[in-house]
């Protein structure tokens, strides 16, 4: 335990400043090398020529945000080690994203993954969902940007706004510069840097407890290893119910429709490579994940007889990780530089993959409809200034959560809340053939308000739970608590006062009627958002008149019956495929649609505006490529 505060050396600085020049020398040099980012192709896409390496990489730095970094080692210190099951609904949901969604939309040729919902509903639909991911993923960025700064700065005495500012700039510098190559390429450097520092925690936390046996044997005493629990009920916060299969919905939804995550996987040259790349991404989940569990446990295993957070050392939850860093890697010079450079590793990689996203998704859903006759390389210019000014709001929302306090955790959570509906819309589109665009939009709808509405009530509204037992019997007299208060006596506490979370109200008199609602676990948010959008969608879709499936592109459906129940009865795949051709079926008079509608094709598919004499029809508007790219399922 430590017994004097330490701070950052010029050392630290150094190490944390060669990172920051590493990350905009990549955008640099691919700012002058190759096609010098000058097509849109380039820029947003990486020209389809990425490596299975870079794009595994690059997924997997997404993943690990800095809030993770410091997130899940406090959260297994805290709450146990059943965060570990998210690695098999991970592994598990980049199996149905690699068969599913990946081909579907690589096929459809698209960049923005949101066009498929106009192309498949209506505008409305489109837009709405555009705006959604806009909003949220700004606030997410500068969350990411200021949080960790927030920690580092309050435990390692990091200069807050210098780390900011840096941090935003460097990021903003190479995504625009070098375009997707860049993100990705710095991606991969960034995950070698954290894993360094993952590492550099593990190895000298477990030898300063005494060995691996001894973190374990504290961890079992302290009830933290936990890895299954069946119990069913939806109100446990981690079950493993709860996490294998409500938490493959939330990864779905990252995976599956996100623009960032999408982005990146049609940058591949072929389908069977972008698969690759997610399959191998399991692996580098399942090795970070695992890396940051062991963290927790490590840090559990010093602190399990003096707790930092209730003798008043650190305020929350997020300086645990940084504090244990100053704790054991403080003496040795660059050793806490290295850690920063890991925290801020996953904000750039989080930042980056966002402005390259946000950068993409504005162009194509609101730049071109309005210009729709500019040049390749005008829009390449656009793109490179969208990224520069979505970078600069960044910044500038980090400031903002400076101001938001408590309302942080909120706002974290209200981006979880949007990736069921999200999801949602997605599976409706592409797996029920007879939705159609009022089914969309209220389906959408519906399931945003109801996922807002109980995540928000459990915010406002928060409940007791169990929490695994923390003690400061062990704390030594005269103990610096963030270096300025000095306990000269240490009072007997009961180990079982942290059992129950602080927040929680002492009655349940003000509760409303509807609170046990917001008892659901956050994991089965994604669940009941998705199931609800499908329902709804399906139920206003047959109240107002079902699209008739014989008339659709097959390619805008995922032949999931096909794929997953092969073995089946032609007969009976015809009937499970609710009247969608399958491609080899209807091959010809495909073909000759797809050709009558390459001059510039918009596939609207709705009833009285689409249809020409009994047939769906193509008009003229935005992305000339849509059908020219496709290939058959």
């Amino acid at each position: 335990m430590a017994t004097e505060v330490r701070y950052f050396g010029a050392w630290d600085y150094v190490v944390f400043a060669v990172m920051l020049c590493i990350s905009a020398g990549i955008g640099l040099y691919y700012a002058c090398t190759g096609g010098k980012q000058r097509t849109q192709k380039e820029f947003l896409m990486a020209d389809k020529s990425m490596s299975i390496v870079p794009v595994t990489m690059s997924l997997l730095a997404s993943f690990i945000s800095a809030i993770t970094v410091l997130g899940t080692p406090a959260e297994v210190y805290n709450n146990g080690t059943m965060f570990w099951n998210f690695a098999l609904a991970d592994g598990i949901a980049m199996v149905v994203v690699a068969r599913l969604f990946v081909p579907t939309f690589y096929n459809l040729g698209l960049t923005s993954t949101y066009e498929y919902l106009e192309i498949r509903f209506s505008k409305p639909v489109r837009l709405l969902t555009t705006v959604v991911f806009m909003v949220n993923m700004l606030v997410y960025m500068g969350l990411v940007l200021y949080t960790p700064s927030l920690a580092l700065n309050a435990v390692t005495g990091l200069t807050l706004w210098g780390a900011v500012a840096a941090v935003g700039v460097v990021c903003t510098f190479y995504t625009t510069l070098g375009g997707m190559k860049a993100v990705m390429w710095t991606d991969t450097f960034q995950i070698v840097v954290m894993v360094a520092g993952f590492l550099a925690v593990i190895i000298q936390g477990t030898i300063e407890v005494g060995g691996p046996a001894r973190v374990w044997e504290i961890n079992g005493q302290g009830e933290r290893l936990e890895f299954f629990n069946f119990d069913p009920d939806p109100r446990i916060r981690h079950s493993s119910w709860g996490i294998n299969v409500g938490g493959i919905f939330i990864w779905a939804s990252v995976y599956g429709v996100n623009q960032a995550q999408v982005q990146r996987y049609l940058s591949c040259p072929s389908v069977k490579q972008a698969q690759r790349a997610l399959y191998w991404n399991i692996l580098g989940l399942v090795i970070l994940i695992s890396f940051a569990v062991v963290s927790g446990m490590v840090m559990y295993a010093r602190y399990f007889m003096c707790d930092p957070k209730t003798i008043g050392a650190i305020d929350n939850s997020d300086q645990m990780m940084p504090y244990f860093v100053m704790d054991i890697l403080g003496k040795y010079p660059g050793m806490p530089g290295l850690f920063t450079s890991c925290v801020f590793s996953g904000a750039l990689s989080t930042m980056s993959s966002g402005l390259n996203a946000l950068a993409a998704v504005a162009l194509e859903d609101f730049v071109k409809p309005c210009f729709p006759n500019f040049s390749d390389e005008k829009y390449t210019w656009i793109s490179k200034a969208l990224a520069m000014f979505f970078g600069g709001l960044m910044i500038l929302m980090a400031y903002v959560a400076s101001f938001l306090g408590s309302v942080v955790q909120a706002a974290l959570s209200l981006f979880g809340m949007v990736g069921g509906p999200m999801l949602g819309i997605f599976v409706l589109g592409m797996m029920f053939p007879c939705a159609n665009k009022w089914g969309g939009l209220v389906g959408l709808l519906s399931s945003l308000f109801l996922t807002l509405w109980v995540g928000m009530g459990a915010i406002v509204w928060p409940r007791a739970r169990w929490m695994p037992p923390v003690s400061i019997e062990g704390c030594p007299v005269d103990f610096p608590a963030n270096g300025t208060a000095n306990f000269t006596t240490i009072s007997t506490m009961s180990t079982s006062m942290a059992e129950y979370s602080i927040t929680t109200p002492a009655v349940d008199n003000g509760y409303p009627p509807e609170a046990a609602l917001y008892e659901l676990s956050y994991v089965w948010y994604g669940a009941l958002a998705t199931v609800t959008c499908v329902v709804v969608g399906l139920l206003v879709s047959f109240a107002t008149g079902t699209q008739d499936p014989k008339k659709m592109d097959p390619k805008l459906f995922i032949p999931f019956y096909d794929r997953f129940f092969c073995c089946l009865p032609n007969s009976w795949l015809k009937w499970l495929r609710c009247g969608v051709p399958r491609r080899d079926e209807d091959s010809e008079a495909i073909d000759v649609k797809m050709s009558n509608a390459a001059s510039n094709p918009t596939f609207l598919p709705d009833d009285e505006e689409t249809k020409q004499n009994g047939e769906p029809t193509f008009t003229k508007g935005h992305g000339a490529d849509i059908v020219e790219n496709v290939t058959s399922l």
